[in-house]
């Protein structure tokens, strides 16, 4: 009889384990369900509020508002095309500047560096991102500002002054404000981000592909170019992506050294310009209610739009890129 009840209880409590792990099972999946659907619904309660909020500009102004070039609070006449520019201007000249740079240091330390070298300046590299950005900002307008203006616009005015296009690009006054002076201090705050992200998928590359097609002959740039990127594109697109939107978010930086002028009066990249994010820090706080509050409400809502296209662009191209690795195979 006793051990008729032992082996019915050992029967049963592989049942209870069972059983438990299945709860555990469907607790994690509504979890983690539930978070997805809280996100998704903090994204859409975001989306709502801006549209709620920039609705009075919305309805003054329509989609002229993103090609309008004027922002008087006075008269109430706002447009958004400065800021907008800005904010690209210096986006696209920051990656054009720390894709290449980032590429290099990520080459260097996976490929080339010796490993007593490897481990210092990695870190190193890193610190940079710990640096806060109002310290960025404060060395850009003091001190890089200054170096820029007399080292290199003075002496592109000099030589370009007189050439049609080319001279209008570096017009205005030496003073070390502008938009390719706000773009370098942003490429600078972006590389350790950039860097970082394509070391670490450079280093999951398998070694014995890499070693193979050493064994067949290729060289480092060969060896990089045709079997780690291929198989890490996916990790480098990703921080290219992080590094822009740390482009098209950073405010205290930009704010110090692009010169906050409402307006767009040349294409010049040294002329006082102004972004979407300096221009809501600098106002928000002292907007008035109305139209004034709405366009600022309305930049943030284009910025947001902005980030937006840039994260669905970049997977349509990872996408792209996946479809035609399939073709060639």
């Amino acid at each position: 009889m006793i051990s008729s009840v032992a082996d019915a209880g050992a029967l049963n409590a592989p049942r209870r384990v069972i059983s438990g792990n299945a709860f555990a099972d469907c607790l994690f999946a509504g979890l983690a369900r539930g978070a997805a659907i809280l996100t998704l619904a903090m994204l859409l309660g975001i989306i709502v509020s801006l549209i709620a909020g920039a609705w009075p500009a919305i309805r003054a102004y329509g989609f002229g508002f993103l090609t309008h070039n004027a922002w008087d609070p006075v008269k109430e006449d706002f447009g958004g095309l400065a800021m907008i520019y800005g904010t690209l201007a210096t986006s696209i000249i920051a990656l054009v500047i720390a894709v290449p740079v980032s590429f290099g240091i990520a080459l260097f330390l996976t490929e080339l560096s010796p490993a007593w070298l490897k481990r210092p300046l990695g870190t190193a590299i890193e610190l940079l991102a710990a640096v806060p950005s109002i310290v960025y900002g404060m060395w850009g307008l003091m001190v890089f500002g200054p170096v820029l203006a007399d080292y290199v616009q003075k002496p592109a005015q000099a030589l370009l002054g007189k050439v049609p296009v080319l001279g209008a690009l570096v017009s205005g006054a030496p003073v070390g404000i502008g938009i390719l002076p706000a773009g370098i201090i942003l490429s600078i705050m972006i590389i350790p981000f950039v860097a970082s992200v394509m070391r670490d998928v450079f280093e999951i590359t398998p070694p014995l592909l890499k070693e193979s097609a050493y064994g067949l002959g290729a060289t480092t740039w060969e060896v990089v170019w045709r079997i780690v990127l291929p198989f890490t594109k996916t990790g480098v697109l990703g921080g290219i992506m992080l590094g822009l939107g740390r482009a098209l978010g950073e405010t205290m930086a930009v704010t110090f050294v692009i010169g906050n002028a409402n307006r767009l009066d040349s294409l010049s990249l040294f002329e006082a310009a102004n972004s979407i994010t300096s221009t809501l820090a600098l106002e928000f706080s002292e907007a008035q209610e109305g139209l004034h509050m709405a366009s600022l409400i309305y930049l943030g809502l284009v910025l947001f739009l902005i980030t937006f296209t840039v994260l669905i662009f970049s997977r349509m191209l990872l996408t792209r890129l996946q479809k035609n690795e399939g073709k060639r195979t």
